[in-house]
């Protein structure tokens, strides 16, 4: 089981990206508990993709600011939408139920409906308005559902200092649930569920991405699988590859090489014909090797970054610039020519690059290191 990284040397040090979603509230009358209307389910298979119309997503309103304005919360509070996700990451029942952990709970439908179908819920939300309500749910549920106070999307903030609610430690969380660790490559202890928020999805993308990868925050405790709600324009770039070089960038890369993703269901929203997807992410087992690991992962995305950073250049280009050993002789090895250019490169390829990289004998030094470089390449 690998542990958290308190510290690399200087020459690795690169610039993380952080940041979350904020959030206003829905009016209290949105916490009116309605019981889930019963519904037809024959014919819904597991994890099968599915084009759905009409769903209801409560957008909060914008509350007078004196400084600043918050960003707009989605809840979900169309129950046809609640039962339907909550069905198809449930899928048959299970000894012991799953444990979710679901963001911004809001108004309970999801929360609901995923107590309905059998699952245990940890039900994390930051307005306090919903707290009641949520708690309200787990009455004469036994021990399915517990409600806490936390903002899901600020958990772990940087910086360091005192972390306030509703901003969490994740080792406080986890150690409030009971939760321990669990090795990398053994199953996974618990599944999240929810919304990412429409106006920070790319930076809360780049925060898990780097808790993944480092092994910190939530992935401290194993292979935590995500079950969330996603917009399509993040969802294809966050699939492109060289297929689809528009789209293609870092974080198409570090997701795909990190994970297994899988569309469970589709949604289309009207009137406006935006469509979201419902997508689980699950860490992949062999994520990690001898030579991509959490303490060496950063110099692996400041490679990735450094070569999307001029993706119309010829790899090698970016190869004499990252390391001194002979570029051509690298791309031999793993039979590519000085040709290649980024946008011809599948996610993988990145990942046999660094790792031969990584174990080429006879240097001291494997990768030069620019500071001009450092948290150049945020796209």
């Amino acid at each position: 089981m690998w542990i958290p990284v308190a510290g690399l040397p200087r020459r690795l040090t690169l610039t993380s990206l952080v940041g979350a979603g904020r959030f206003c509230i829905l009016g209290a009358g949105a916490a009116t508990r309605k019981p889930l209307q019963a519904r037809n389910r024959r014919g819904l298979s597991d994890y099968a993709p599915q084009l759905c119309l009409n769903p209801y997503f409560r957008k909060s309103p914008r509350p007078v600011m004196r400084k600043s304005t918050l960003d707009v919360n989605r809840y979900i509070t169309n129950r046809r939408l609640a039962e339907t996700m909550a069905q198809i990451v449930c899928g048959k029942e299970t000894t012991p139920p799953h444990l979710f952990l679901e963001c911004s709970a809001g108004p309970g439908i999801l929360t609901q409906a995923l107590l309905e179908v059998g699952a245990k819920v940890v039900a994390l939300e930051s307005n306090k308005t919903f707290i009641p309500h949520l708690e309200s749910l787990g009455k004469n549920q036994g021990k399915k559902l517990r409600v806490i106070y936390c903002d899901f999307f600020k958990m772990d903030p940087k910086g360091g200092g005192e972390v306030k609610l509703p901003a969490m430690a994740s080792q406080d969380l986890f150690q409030t649930l009971g939760i321990e660790a669990v090795p990398w490559k053994e199953g996974i202890p618990l599944k999240v569920i929810g919304v990412l928020p429409i106006r920070s999805e790319r930076k809360i993308l780049w925060k898990l991405i780097h808790n993944l990868y480092s092994c910190t925050s939530l992935y401290k405790y194993g292979r935590i699988e995500l079950n969330v709600l996603i917009s399509e324009k993040e969802f294809q770039k966050l699939m492109a590859d060289p297929r689809n070089p528009d789209l293609y960038q870092v974080l198409s890369v570090l997701w795909q090489i990190a994970c297994n993703i899988k569309v469970l269901h589709k949604e289309l929203l009207e009137p406006s014909q935006e469509k979201l997807y419902f997508i689980q992410i699950t860490p992949c087992k062999d994520l990690f090797t001898e030579n991509l690991t959490p303490l060496s992962y950063q110099v692996f995305i400041h490679m990735v970054k450094h070569c999307f950073g001029k993706r119309k250049c010829p790899i090698i280009d970016h190869l004499r610039s990252l390391t001194p050993l002979d570029a051509e002789d690298i791309l031999r090895q793993i039979g590519k020519t000085k040709e290649d250019k980024v946008t011809n490169w599948y996610p993988q390829d990145f990942k046999r690059l660094f790792e031969t990289i990584q174990s080429s004998k006879g240097y001291a030094y494997k990768w030069l290191y620019d500071d001009g470089l450092e948290g150049r390449y945020n796209d």
